[in-house]
């Protein structure tokens, strides 16, 4: 920061100009990436830039390139377990572009939704992205025919609109041949409500790669719900299965407490596998449970990159882009990812 008169002053694009040794007009340019020049002279003026702690002052900037350099984050998913990553990953995105996001959080208010849009158009955002808790339910507004481009990564978004999402049955997929290849022949699924779309896409993905007689259990998205699905297999005699394919890590952590209340050995007698990776619940597990992860932070970045693209006027087709999960394995299930 350069002083006058011992008092701290804004460096100016003029001080940039005068040590770069080049015009104001070309180290405006190289510094937006814009204009005619050598690469050497470009970088030379980038390295000084830096140097002296030169800022580019975001209004002008906005007048010359007719961006605000801001995107809106909107989302209902107030507890933030799938919002944060993906929020992460927008950030991580974004930033070396010099581009800002701030989240708004709606819950599943219309009129407060509405309010939140509102201010990020009066904000004259580059784009927004809306984010949610599940796949199959729109945010409690209607984005379409903003003057904006959106982007909806993990919600359901329009038909004509670019949606991100995990890829659910390819992440199934993982989980039961990671049990499969463990040594276990009577796989069952214990998941989540049938109402959900994730549930009815993992469900079928299990069914279709098991190769024993399928069972899904339903129920709620809980460690309670873990318990009592452990109760219902355990306590109705017959053959008990000796590999759990949970439909979240909270379920599965459940699971695994009940299997050791009754003596039994995970995974010596029942493998086990969750899907989510929330890293505070499968770390903590014991033993630490083998999970699927959304990648939910690289869905972010896409998600980034591409809502970039759209305000730069770059073409973006339309359409569902599902994006592969990954299996985290640890110790309740010892089985070998293979590919999807």
């Amino acid at each position: 920061m350069s002083t006058i008169g011992g008092k701290r002053g804004r460096v100016t694009i003029h001080l940039v100009a005068a040590v770069a040794g080049v015009s104001i007009s070309t180290a405006s340019k190289a510094l937006n990436g814009s204009g005619r020049m050598s690469p050497e002279t470009r970088e030379r003026v980038k390295k000084v830039a830096q140097e002296v702690g030169f800022r580019p002052n975001a209004l002008a900037r906005g007048l010359i390139t007719k961006r605000s350099f801001t995107i809106g984050l909107l989302t209902n998913d107030t507890y933030g377990r799938f919002t944060l990553p993906v929020m992460a990953g927008i950030s991580e995105e974004l930033v070396g572009h010099g581009v800002s996001v701030f989240l708004c959080a709606i819950e599943d208010d219309s009129d407060r939704a509405r309010v939140h849009v509102d201010a990020m158009l009066d904000k004259s955002v580059d784009g927004i992205i809306a984010s949610g808790k599940r796949l199959d339910r729109q945010l409690p507004v209607d984005l379409s025919g903003l003057h904006v481009p959106v982007v909806y990564a993990f919600t359901k978004g329009t038909p004509d609109g670019v949606t991100l999402r995990s890829d659910d049955e390819q992440g199934a997929r993982l989980a039961v041949r990671c049990l499969i290849d463990a040594g276990c022949r009577r796989i069952v699924n214990v998941t989540g409500p049938k109402t959900f779309q994730s549930v009815r896409e993992r469900a079928d993905a299990y069914r279709a790669t098991i190769d024993g007689p399928p069972e899904v259990l339903h129920g709620v998205w809980s460690e309670a719900w873990g318990h009592e699905a452990v109760a219902q297999l355990w306590d109705r005699g017959g053959d008990r299965p000796d590999g759990i394919f949970c439909g979240n890590d909270q379920i599965a952590r459940g699971v695994i407490d009940a299997l050791r209340e009754r003596g039994v050995r995970v995974p010596e007698d029942v493998a086990v596998v969750g899907f989510d990776n929330w890293d505070i619940m499968a770390a903590q597990t014991r033993p630490p449970l083998t999970t699927v992860d959304m990648n939910l932070k690289t869905l972010g970045r896409e998600a980034g990159r591409l809502v970039l693209a759209m305000s730069e006027g770059r073409e973006v087709q339309p359409g569902i882009r599902k994006l592969p999960c990954s299996l985290v394995i640890r110790q309740s299930c010892r089985g070998l990812e293979v590919p999807a």
